[in-house]
């Protein structure tokens, strides 16, 4: 690995965790959750299979939204990981359950970038991989309150984001918040809770 990139990696993971700062100071993890409505709304995007998706794409089953790109080294990868194994621990309820993977690096990730990364992580079936446009992206990340900036320069940037997971009724509406580095266990936990409307 080069100082470049070691420098770059250093930046991302001092970004992730002012972020994540950014967001407690905001609300999104302190005191109760926020109300319906406070997270989340209208985007245009397309998915894998480049075809055009808005929010309704969210209805009908729970979902998982999270922020991240492709390139991302590990709290990406990381992350989907860990939902695909609290998702495999939900058994048959996790048919119920869909995650929804939201590029913040329109630049680099077409869908077809998206469809391979998704199929290189092996995530539950009928996972969701979005991206579109710059105005798109930054529009759908400013309703989920998602901090994100480019970190360096030339084609290895990085892209230093969000890490909070979003989990969404069957009528796309916030529940609650889960926070970057929670086990499968208690990642599972939780989702079992929002079932029960707990």
């Amino acid at each position: 690995m080069t100082r470049q990139r070691i420098l770059l990696l250093i930046a991302c993971i001092v970004g992730i965790f002012i972020a994540g700062a950014l967001a407690w100071r905001a609300g999104v993890f302190d005191g109760p959750a926020p109300a319906a409505g406070a997270v989340g709304g209208p985007f245009k995007l397309v998915d894998q299979t480049g075809r055009p998706v808005d929010e309704s794409v969210l209805k009908g089953r729970w979902s998982v939204v999270f922020f991240g790109f492709t390139y991302c080294p590990d709290v990406c990868p990381g992350t989907l990981q860990a939902l695909t194994a609290a998702h495999d621990q939900l058994g048959p309820q996790g048919e119920d359950v869909r995650l929804v993977f939201i590029s913040v690096d329109p630049e680099r990730d077409t869908p077809a970038k998206v469809r391979d990364w998704l199929a290189a992580q092996r995530p539950p079936e009928g996972t969701l991989g979005l991206t579109g446009t710059v105005a798109q992206t930054d529009a759908a990340a400013k309703a989920y309150r998602v901090f994100h900036e480019k970190a360096g320069d030339g084609p290895d940037y990085l892209v230093n984001h969000s890490t909070a997971m979003y989990v969404m009724d069957p009528r796309g509406r916030f529940t609650k918040v889960l926070a970057y580095g929670m086990t499968p266990d208690q990642l599972a936990e939780e989702l079992r809770k929002a079932l029960r409307g707990d």
